[in-house]
């Protein structure tokens, strides 16, 4: 290993490399995540509690693919070539400042979504360029030194480029808020097709499979950090209220509880096993966790509501909060299960069990609130819908994983 970070070479790095983790640079680059995720959750919260769902959800759509989007273009990059030089460490910086800037830019996005006239995203897009130039100049850098791969990176550079182009114009094209966002779904359709394209029309990268499953398993981990957080906001809502409780103490429990049923629940399979042998589900199995990382963000928003609601300063009810962290809970454990069974590719009756059974717990967390129930009591049986998974999954389900596992690698 060199000590120094003078200029290499992108050539590819073996994918089979053993022992391969995540670098200090990829663990720095994920904190600037953090802050990303907190203004997003922040600003869905503001949405939520006065009942402006529209706004929340398109707001949560519109900025969580421009951040996570650029979070996985990066960390497949990294993936195949990264080269630990002065060009790639400065290439990361630049692409960390742009996502502080993207982060600046999501209340106006939120603000304008609420008024309804014009998409006031030009922060946000300034800040997703500056991320996706440094994008490019890595691909460029790649596609120079990398002859075999060649045509792949040039691929990925052009697709990023034409689809950059598209968002600067939207910047100064000022168009109403429909049409702005007919665009957007179709540039992010662009962008999205681009891997794709890239991949199976001139041949893979070399991306090392249990690298990429430690990546995506660190996001998840630091997205949760937005349910801790919701928790503590709860908690200490409650506490200005009512002082030291036995519903601050239900809260504390379900919050953590939850946050903890999801990392268990999402650890269940090994990941980078199956990447290994089956490395074009790779491109399923990545693209659904945008939905992932999203829902995990709302769940946080949602119990940003709940603390509002406790303080009276929300204008929604019990109901409505308990809902806003049981919706969120049931888009991630559906697409949970259906990310477990597109990268197995079998089905399993045992996981329709369970997954009818958290479903199940969600619901009666909301109707319990309906019922009059505290958010606090209310939150336990949201906490049950991944504990359901656990438990099945520890007790009967590790043997239908092992065996499915062992047909999915065969």
């Amino acid at each position: 290993m060199s000590l120094s970070h003078h200029l290499g070479r992108m050539t590819g790095r073996d994918p089979r490399e053993p022992h391969r983790a995540a670098t200090p640079l990829e663990l720095l680059f994920d904190l600037v995540f953090v802050v990303a995720f907190s203004q997003i959750g922040t600003q869905a919260a503001h949405a939520l509690e006065i009942g402006h769902v529209a706004t929340a959800l398109s707001g949560i759509g519109f900025s969580t693919f421009a951040v996570a989007w650029a979070w996985i273009n990066y960390s497949w990059l990294a993936s195949a070539y990264d080269t630990d030089d002065a060009f790639f460490r400065i290439s990361t910086l630049v692409i960390m400042i742009g996502v502080l800037i993207v982060a600046l830019g999501v209340p106006d996005v939120f603000h304008s979504l609420d008024e309804g006239h014009v998409l006031d995203n030009s922060v946000m897009v300034a800040g997703y360029v500056v991320m996706r130039i440094a994008t490019i100049a890595l691909w460029l850098r790649a596609a120079m030194h990398d002859e075999k791969r060649r045509r792949t990176c040039m691929a990925y550079a052009v697709n990023i480029s034409i689809a950059q182009v598209g968002w600067i114009a939207l910047i100064f094209l000022n168009l109403p808020l429909g049409a702005t966002l007919i665009l957007t779904t179709a540039l992010t359709l662009f962008e999205l097709a681009g891997p794709v394209y890239a991949e199976l029309r001139y041949g893979a990268t070399p991306w090392h499979p249990h690298h990429i499953a430690e990546r995506y398993g660190l996001l998840v981990i630091i997205t949760l950090g937005e349910v801790i957080l919701g928790t503590i906001v709860a908690i200490s809502a409650i506490i200005e209220a009512d002082g030291w409780s036995l519903e601050a103490g239900l809260v504390a429990f379900g919050g953590t509880a939850l946050a903890f049923g999801m990392w268990w629940s999402y650890f269940v399979l090994p990941f980078g096993q199956l990447l290994e042998h089956h490395r074009r589900r790779g491109f399923p199995w990545g693209y659904l966790h945008l939905f992932l990382f999203g829902s995990l963000v709302v769940v946080g928003a949602g119990l940003h509501v709940a603390a509002n609601v406790v303080t009276g300063h929300a204008h929604v009810g019990d109901t409505f909060a308990v809902a806003a962290i049981a919706i969120p809970v049931l888009v991630y454990e559906t697409f949970l299960f259906g990310i477990y069974a597109l990268t197995v590719m079998q089905f399993d009756p045992l996981h329709l069990w369970l997954y009818l059974g958290s479903v199940a717990a969600l619901a009666c967390g909301v109707v319990a609130a309906s019922l009059g129930a505290t958010i606090g009591v209310s939150l336990l049986f949201i906490a049950c819908a991944p504990a359901v998974v656990v438990v099945g999954y520890e007790t009967v389900g590790w043997r239908h994983g092992a065996a499915m596992l062992e047909r999915a690698t065969r």
